[in-house]
């Protein structure tokens, strides 16, 4: 059985009507709540969620740039291949915008000095896997962490969110599992 695009988006239509209806949430509810459809990217239209898009480094700095949070490499480059270059590519987009988030309630300047670029460790909530980001110290960044989140030893700092906040010596290594309330 073969099915118009029109008969896929009545289709839909009737099922996301359905699960307002179980939700308990009214269509005016829901449009306000919606995304115009003209916005989604096709992943976002195909029902993948946003928060599990990956970026490339052109658009990490671009929402980085649009957000005031400045970024430096050692190497300055951007090879996500090369471990002195700074690189954001498939960088998480709830990690990007957790640290927009962070910068945003701190009222802290950030600048990251490092990304998914390898030569950091490995695991599933790596750098490379786009879950982490590395900032620089600052007397600022410092008081909003240890004075906002939750101690959990080791130098570690738990947000209300889950995000972990890892004190090393020169840096911030950060790990968002999600974006942190945005």
């Amino acid at each position: 059985m073969r099915l118009t695009r029109r008969a896929v988006t009545g289709l839909l239509g009737t099922l996301a009507a359905a699960a307002l209806t179980l939700s308990g949430t009214t269509s005016a509810q829901a449009a306000q709540m919606a995304p115009a459809a003209t916005s989604q990217s096709p992943s976002q239209a195909a029902g993948s969620p946003q928060l599990l898009a990956k970026l490339t480094h052109a658009q990490a700095t671009a929402k980085f740039r649009a957000a005031g949070i400045t970024w430096t490499s050692s190497g300055g480059c951007s090879d996500r291949n090369n471990p002195t270059c700074t690189s954001f590519d498939g960088l998480r987009s709830a990690t990007a915008d957790g640290a927009i988030t962070l910068k945003r309630a701190s009222g802290c300047a950030v600048r990251l000095t490092g990304g998914t670029e390898t030569g950091h460790a490995s695991g599933t909530y790596s750098h490379w896997n786009g879950y982490k980001l590395d900032m620089s110290l600052s007397s600022c960044l410092t008081n909003y962490i240890t004075g906002t989140f939750t101690s959990i030893g080791g130098s570690k700092w738990k947000s209300a969110s889950g995000n972990i906040y890892y004190r090393e010596s020169n840096h911030w290594d950060v790990t968002y599992y999600n974006c942190g309330g945005c």
